[in-house]
């Protein structure tokens, strides 16, 4: 697993030990940026299911100007911390050790709007569409932001979510990605 592009491109990234985090693929997070991108000029990310970091990584990369990475799971936690070390990106992150509904919770109380919303929960787990509720009921994007999801290809997520809109929906082989931007 490695950065893709921009300012640390080619940077490899660990992997969470053990199997309980499914690692973002470098062709699926290509495929992601080339959607949403593929650069940014600042902004601000969520990488709520962070896992190792990879996503709100590459945003940073990509020319994000800060990111902020929530995983509930210890190891997963130090995994982030390493890879934001290892890519000097301290200055630009900031790191939880928090399940999402809490996250959110002292994200709402900040009054915090994102460029770029990544949702990428364990498949058996997932609550795609309350996340996408709060997003929306919550104001959490901007008005030209993007919410990425990705779940398992067999899912399919409403086209519509309060404001909303499914934008683009792609499949590369058990992995689906849903895009949404706020509607018109």
């Amino acid at each position: 697993m490695r950065v893709i592009s921009g300012s640390k491109k080619g940077k490899l990234l660990k992997s969470v030990p053990g199997n309980q985090t499914r690692p973002t693929t470098d062709k699926v997070k290509e495929a992601i940026f080339n959607m949403i991108g593929p650069y940014f000029e600042g902004g601000i990310g969520l990488d709520l299911f962070a896992g190792s970091g990879g996503l709100g990584i590459e945003g940073l990369s990509r020319g994000l100007e800060k990111v902020i990475f929530v995983d509930r799971d210890h190891n997963a936690f130090q995994t982030i911390k390493a890879n934001i070390g290892s890519c000097e990106f301290e200055e630009k992150s900031e790191l939880f050790r928090n399940d999402s509904e809490r996250a959110l919770k002292a994200i709402i109380k900040r009054q915090l709007k994102f460029d770029v919303i990544f949702l990428d929960p364990p498949y058996k787990k997932q609550k795609l569409i309350s996340l996408l509720e709060i997003i929306d009921g919550e104001n959490l994007l901007v008005e030209s932001g993007y919410v990425v999801c990705e779940h398992s290809s067999d899912i399919q997520l409403p086209n519509i979510v309060g404001r909303l809109t499914l934008t683009k929906v792609v499949r590369y082989g058990i992995i689906g990605i849903s895009i949404y931007s706020i509607g018109e």
